[in-house]
């Protein structure tokens, strides 16, 4: 193994993990601290976007950023962490990378390539080359991921759901509601059916709005259906039927799982922050953001214990929060004066196609163009851009 040397005029900050987070702290530092990245994919990609470039692949041209664009004067390494110590981070290819301060920045488990090229080979292979038979069960094994898409493999799911008559939508969380929208506006051919095991939809936010959700879905002919299962395993590939927990056939042509994902922790467990887990194998932090029990590890994003729902925008906050902490303990500043961190309101905008959107402020709850002038034109991606100084 390979020690790596790092510049002993600034302190040496490793990050790891390359999402909303991860990506906006290394760029708000680069200037301040000999910045490392550690992340197993070459690029950033802005999460909430990727539901419209399942429709519009040409959308994700802007939503999907290599780390070199935003980070040029830091260090990034294309590997997995395996490892922590106090000192050092080990990656799956045997590198220690040293660090003064280190920041966990790992979000939800996703299996994605490491470069677009890989993503372009996915994608050849997906609709060249193989028989129709394997296409369906590759069709099958593909599940929608919150974060980290690339345009090409959004351009294989675009021809999924333009070659389908009628989509199955399993979870009626912000991403199932996001894509039934976003297929109910610009495919109102098709027919949609959303599966969702709670008794409303969008669960993170109250009665009101999770109400007016459903209206608009309804109202866009897309077949919501509460309290029910979908047992993926039952699926017949000759008659393309699935079937619920509660005894309900339904016939699609194919499918799109949105349902959570495992939070990425688990590489954790036999490092020095294993007792720093709480039972969900969140990372536990204080008010500023700091691994409980240690003084120069962090934790910002997905993975922190932080009772908020999970939203690109708060992570976004932790990130800010962490630089000035960061930047202060950096320059010598004392402790009682680091930045402080609270939890974010329950406020959430989940855009319903193109123009509409449902939103809930802390003291009113919309729905209709007035909260989709905010989000759905362009779901934040020029916003985000800007903030990555693109």
């Amino acid at each position: 193994m390979a020690m790596e040397e790092s510049s002993t005029e600034k302190r040496r900050v490793v990050v790891i993990g390359g999402g909303v987070a991860g990506a906006l702290l290394s760029k708000t530092l680069q200037f301040h601290a000999d910045v490392v990245l550690i992340d197993p994919k070459e690029y950033f990609e802005i999460p909430w976007a990727s539901l419209r470039a399942m429709v519009e692949p040409s959308f994700a041209e802007r939503s999907v950023i290599n780390h070199s664009d935003y980070l040029t004067n830091g260090r990034i390494i294309t590997s997995t962490a395996i490892n922590i110590t106090d000192t050092e981070v080990l990656t799956a290819e045997g590198h220690l990378i040293a660090y003064d301060y280190l920041v966990v920045a790992t979000g939800h488990t996703d299996s994605v390539p490491r470069s677009r090229t890989e993503r372009l080979h996915q994608y050849e292979a997906a609709v060249h080359g193989v028989d129709d038979e394997a296409k369906i069960r590759m069709v099958r094994a593909l599940t929608i991921r919150l974060r980290h898409y690339s345009n090409l493999f959004l351009m294989a799911e675009n021809q999924k759901i333009k070659s389908a008559h009628s989509i199955l939508i399993v979870g009626g969380g912000p991403t199932g509601v996001e894509l039934a929208g976003e297929i109910a506006v610009d495919f109102p051919d098709k027919k949609v059916i959303m599966v969702h095991r709670g008794s409303k939809l969008l669960e993170f936010i109250g009665y009101k709005a999770a109400n007016k959700t459903l209206d608009w879905l309804t109202s866009k002919k897309v077949e919501v259906i509460l309290e029910q299962r979908v047992d993926l395993n039952s699926t017949s590939d000759e008659e393309k039927s699935y079937q619920t927990s509660g005894g309900e056939t339904i016939k699609a042509d194919c499918h799109f799982l949105c349902t959570g994902k495992p939070v990425g922790s688990s590489w954790l467990k036999e490092t020095l922050l294993k007792e720093s887990l709480d039972n969900h194998g969140r990372l536990m932090v204080d008010e500023n953001l700091r691994v409980k029990g240690r003084k120069n590890i962090f934790a910002i994003g997905d993975i922190t214990d932080i009772p908020e729902i999970k939203q690109g925008y708060l992570a976004q906050r932790h990130a800010e929060v962490t630089a000035k902490n960061l930047k202060l303990l950096m320059t010598g500043g004392r402790e009682s004066k680091m930045a402080t961190y609270k939890p974010g309101s329950t406020m959430a905008i989940v855009s319903l196609g193109r123009k509409d959107a449902v939103a809930q402020f802390p003291f009113a709850t919309m729905i209709g163009c007035i909260p989709g002038m905010i989000k759905s034109r362009d779901l934040f991606v020029g916003k985000t851009r800007k903030h990555m100084g693109l």
